[in-house]
């Protein structure tokens, strides 16, 4: 299953904020695609949508699935990103449309175990994937293809990639660094130095 994120197509992204998906915001927001964003906080909240998250759902205040619904008219979503795993696994399949698809991208929250495959037919014919860059891209072909394409719009100023002073961490602390990082105090990228 394939899902082209195009102009218009509506799609949940966990963690906007993270990393990761303050770029997603960016690149969506350039496709013309409608990101909704999940966060953990109204600062987060504020930085999803100015990276250009088309909503957000702040899910300590929100119950996810339910404002999902209110903000697509009942429609739900076609494909979920989902770096976060184990904490999200459950509300992210109950986002999605009759054959939608769950892109499991990471685990934050630690891995999802213990799958009955069978819930995916009882929540609509649902497709799960845990894709890995090696999987995509296996030839130094594909590699500077796909980096091209990201960088190109770093360097044309469709996404810009900003770490915080306070996210930047000698080598010597990236226990530290961890340890911050799963906790979700992070917004946006963090950076280990030499």
């Amino acid at each position: 299953m394939w899902i082209t994120i195009a102009p218009f197509v509506t799609f949940l992204f966990h963690a906007a904020a993270g990393g990761v998906g303050l770029i997603a915001c960016q690149w969506a927001k350039a496709l013309g695609a409608k990101l909704i964003g999940t966060v953990g906080t109204a600062q987060k909240a504020q930085s999803a949508l100015k990276a250009g998250a088309w909503q957000v759902i702040n899910y300590r205040e929100e119950n996810l699935v339910e404002r999902l619904k209110e903000i697509t008219g009942g429609k739900k979503v076609r494909v979920v990103y989902d770096s976060v795993g184990r904490d999200t696994w459950e509300r992210s399949l109950d986002c999605l449309q009759r054959r939608g698809l769950m892109v499991s991208f990471g685990n934050s929250s630690g891995a999802v175990t213990g799958v009955n495959l069978g819930i995916l037919n009882q929540k609509g014919s649902l497709y799960v994937t845990r894709p890995s860059l090696q999987g995509y891209i296996t030839t130094r072909e594909e590699l500077t293809e796909a980096s091209n394409e990201l960088f190109s719009l770093i360097a044309s100023g469709v996404i810009k990639v900003d770490v915080a002073e306070q996210q930047k961490y000698p080598l010597k602390d990236a226990q530290r660094a961890h340890e911050i990082l799963e906790s979700r105090a992070t917004q946006g990228s963090s950076l280990l130095i030499p």
